[in-house]
């Protein structure tokens, strides 16, 4: 008897897995999970059990409407996000979303955090459906839905290559599997073995092409792994077998979840003496990936980057889920894709690297990104050759643009670069527009407020980088350090080496320069030493942040706090001729020292605070004078004391801060 697997079946049904795992299960048939096998009398079984409803108007209409909603843009938004990340993921300025909230009757800021009533104003607009990310409460609530991806629309549809991207915890062993498989040794060249970067290649295996991203793993590269998660067709977690799911871990689960990606597992490190590969199987069922061979549907896979063992069977994985979701793009519509990375080169001018997503991409072509646009003069494929075209999936490196794009956004050809320049002038000038008109009178309260600010010590800060995506990262994490008594102003961030420009608006602005992979040009360097501005260099995002964190410290104000020394009764009053009165003192706790702050304590209550005038030891003057001796004390201007008081004596501490 044939057999067929459950996948292949609902793609016949034009069902998805869970559907007809659910199908399956009301009819009483126990299957694990999608790539189980079933014979052909149960396949005819679900096909008859489903007929009879699939046939009829109402469900042929309900087809439609589902395809129609396949075809709309779904934007998923992430918990907390602003108005500038909302706009940049639809591609549209911010100045434009902040430009429609107004006329919408909402007067929100380009950095204010988003909410119902802001999504539907943009939705309405601009014709596309934001919803907002799954918190991590909500994970395993059924009523918190997970976002398709749209599929690419026309009429020449064709299988293309998947795009699988790489995530995972930092030192997990990402980029060397990568390296494995591309056999290329990028993880030696990146700085202090972490990859700070983000990088597109192309691999072949059977004769069928897989295009890779690999997304750093540290904490402080969220937003890289978000837009790496935003451009992929399957993610490849990888978890190390020695040490197991970690913070990053989850959060790479939770971008792929939200962008709605399958997730395959690659348990790497298992030939090391202390890994333990069905401990992380248990860890990841309790975050919500159960492996296939615990009856759950996430495909775990045992490798090591090192050795190369389990590689082939991943990648055989790769092409297996590539097939279930049926990957198509058509060739021949007007080219789109996305800027997976950018920089500023000093000989090449704007890079950017981008990754066409549908149409042939053709040297000569003209491009409109949201912040520039350009005519492709030079494009370089992932392995350094130069190419006149580029067809869907194809991660490219393009010359001629007018500026460096931000990462993340989406470009699309145009005509003519008049008509290009023209759209950017128009955006350009509806940001400032809406800047202005965004602008609304001063309350007293805003003016109290402002004030407040204005006592706040900031730490000013000019960062260049070599990519934007590194110095976008960086920031995110240096402004993350700002407190409600400290601050950081970022002045400029930029790409490309410290110029002369730079170091003139730094020492304008009492700024800091720091410089990511980057160095100063020889005149910078000499302008900074002679006008004082300091310039410090990293190729360790870990050495900035924690240089920037003590700086920030430094501007703290620090804690006071009194340090009691001891406590004395006064037993007996000494009157001294031109002197006044002296307390006879016996040191109950504790010593007490000469010019140090005292209270005096009578019944419970303090009666004065001041200053030890003179402490003496009979005759002579003590410095201090410890628990269980007697002394005369005189306070400074005042006399007004009895026997039995308490003298209790304490000094004043200031204690260094820290950021949490």
């Amino acid at each position: 008897m044939s057999k067929i697997r459950v996948y292949e079946l609902a793609k016949i049904l034009d069902k998805n897995n869970k559907e007809l795992l659910d199908i399956l299960g009301n009819l009483g048939i126990e299957v694990k999970s999608h790539m189980s096998s079933i014979d052909t009398e149960t396949a005819q079984l679900v096909e008859d059990a489903l007929s009879g409803t699939e046939g009829t108007s109402d469900g042929q209409e309900k087809k439609k409407e589902e395809r129609q909603l396949i075809k709309t843009e779904i934007y998923e938004v992430s918990q907390g996000a602003t108005v500038k990340a909302v706009a940049q993921l639809i591609g549209i300025t911010p100045a434009e979303a902040v430009k429609t909230l107004i006329a919408g009757g909402l007067m929100v800021p380009a950095n204010g955090p988003v909410d119902g009533k802001i999504l539907k104003v943009l939705e309405d607009e601009y014709d596309v459906v934001l919803t907002m990310a799954c918190d991590e409460e909500a994970e395993e609530d059924d009523s918190c839905t997970v976002i398709k991806r749209p599929k690419y629309s026309g009429d020449h549809l064709e299988a293309r290559p998947p795009i699988v991207t790489v995530m995972g915890h930092v030192d997990h062993g990402k980029t060397t599997l990568l390296d494995f498989i591309r056999e290329t040794n990028i993880t030696a060249r990146e700085a202090g073995g972490i990859t700070q970067h983000i990088g597109a290649s192309t691999v072949e295996q059977n004769g069928k092409k897989i295009v890779f991203l690999d997304t750093p793993g540290h904490e402080a590269f969220t937003a890289m792994r978000a837009r790496g998660a935003q451009a992929t067709d399957i993610s490849i977690l990888v978890v190390a077998a020695d040490d197991g799911v970690m913070p990053q871990t989850r959060e790479a689960i939770n971008h792929a979840k939200a962008a709605g990606v399958p997730i395959i597992v690659a348990i790497n490190k298992i030939d090391k003496p202390a890994a333990k590969p069905d401990r992380v199987r248990q860890q990841l069922s309790d975050v919500g990936l159960a492996p296939e061979e615990w009856g759950g549907s996430t495909i775990m896979v045992e490798v090591s980057a090192k050795s190369g063992e389990g590689i082939p069977q991943l990648l055989e994985m790769i092409l297996l889920v590539a097939e279930m979701e049926e990957l198509k793009a058509d060739p021949t519509v007007k080219p789109k894709g996305i800027v997976v990375e950018a920089k500023l080169d000093k000989g090449k001018g704007p890079v950017a690297t981008i990754l066409v997503q549908e149409g042939t991409l053709c040297k000569g072509d003209i491009l409109l990104f949201g912040t520039t646009c350009g005519k492709i003069r030079a494009m370089i494929d992932s392995e350094g050759n130069t190419i006149d075209c580029a067809g869907p999936s194809t991660p490219v490196e393009i010359l001629g643009l007018t500026a460096v794009p931000q990462p993340g956004e989406v470009f699309e050809s145009i005509e003519s670069e008049r008509c290009a320049r023209g759209i950017i002038s128009d955006r350009e000038q509806e940001q400032r527009s809406a800047l202005q008109g965004g602008a609304r009178k001063m309350s007293l309260e805003d003016l109290y407020s402002q004030l407040k600010e204005g006592d706040i010590p900031q730490l000013n800060l000019l960062l260049k980088s070599d990519v934007q995506g590194s110095g976008e990262a960086l920031a995110a994490a240096l402004e993350k350090m700002t407190t409600s008594e400290v601050g950081i102003n970022m002045v400029h961030r930029g790409v490309g080496r410290i110029a002369e420009s730079d170091v003139m608006l730094a020492s304008a602005s009492n700024a800091v320069i720091i410089g990511f992979n980057v160095r100063p040009d020889p005149n910078a360097k000499k302008i900074a030493e002679a006008e004082g501005v300091q310039i410090r260099l990293y190729d360790i995002i870990y050495d900035a942040i924690d240089d920037v964190k003590a700086a920030l410290e430094g501007l703290l104000k620090p804690t006071i706090r009194q340090n009691i020394l001891g406590q004395a009764e006064i037993r007996q009053i000494i009157k001294v001729p031109k002197a006044g009165k002296i307390a006879g003192c016996y040191v109950l706790e504790g010593v007490v020292r000469r010019n140090a702050r005292a209270r005096i304590i009578r019944g419970g209550v303090v009666l004065w605070d001041g200053s030890l005038a003179n402490l003496r030891r009979f005759k002579d003057e003590a410095r201090e004078v410890a628990a269980g001796y007697e002394c005369g004390i005189s306070l400074s201007n005042y006399q007004d004391f009895a026997e039995g008081d308490i003298i209790e004596v304490y000094e004043i501490v200031e204690e260094k801060r820290h950021l949490d």
